[in-house]
């Protein structure tokens, strides 16, 4: 499964919802089911734009985790 640590991301970098949603230029919402780890798939431009203005990596946003499930 794959994990959205965006709001981790967020803390570090002390920046809000808002000020991430304007810089990336999201909205709100979408931003929120992203970081709620809801969204199903995410633009490469999306993903590009987050990683800017959080000075990150996409490895820092997103993780993989097996599937506790599947190893059984």
């Amino acid at each position: 499964m794959i994990v959205v640590n965006l709001d981790v991301m967020m803390a570090r970098r002390k920046m809000s919802l808002g000020e991430l949603s304007e810089k990336v230029g999201i909205t709100l919402a979408n931003l929120s089911i992203l970081k709620n780890g809801k969204a199903k798939a995410v633009r490469l431009s999306t993903l590009d734009a987050i990683c800017r203005a959080l000075d990150c990596t996409p490895g820092d946003i997103l993780e993989y985790r097996p599937d506790e499930s599947e190893q059984k």
